[in-house]
């Protein structure tokens, strides 16, 4: 059976909560990571959108040629310090009705985005304590 989501979660002090919009429907933080996310990818082939809020966090689409994704982050940094920030990144692969219908494009445990972005977080040297869960 194949994931609904890949979830990457880790902690780091890399995003400065304090300079993100106000997420209107939730105090939520994620815009940060999002935008950091963004332009790591600029030099990929995949197109992203800026990052906007949800009641869950702050998502953006990213686009590539043979798939759309939802990639979601969040943090709960109300309480917000100069310390590490438990922060989670949620890759969904865009599916159509007949896709399910069929159970075709699901998310794989090889997905290109999914590995790239777990790729991009690992590779940073603020961030620590890397989890990947695959089949979330």
């Amino acid at each position: 059976m194949s994931a609904v989501a890949h979830v990457i979660t880790f902690r780091s002090s890399k995003f400065d909560v304090t300079k993100e919009r106000p997420n209107l429907i939730n105090p939520i933080a994620g815009e940060s990571v999002l935008a950091w996310l963004r332009e790591q990818l600029k030099s990929s082939s995949y197109e992203v959108t800026t990052p906007d809020t949800e009641d869950w966090g702050w998502y953006v689409y990213v686009k590539a040629a043979e798939a759309t994704y939802l990639v979601g982050a969040s943090a709960d940094a109300t309480e917000y310090t100069d310390s590490d920030i438990d922060w989670t990144i949620q890759i969904h692969r865009e599916r159509s009705l007949k896709d399910r219908i069929t159970g075709a494009n699901k998310l794989t445990a090889d997905d290109r985005l999914s590995r790239l972005i777990e790729n991009i977080v690992r590779a940073e040297p603020a961030i620590q304590g890397v989890e990947v869960d695959r089949d979330a």
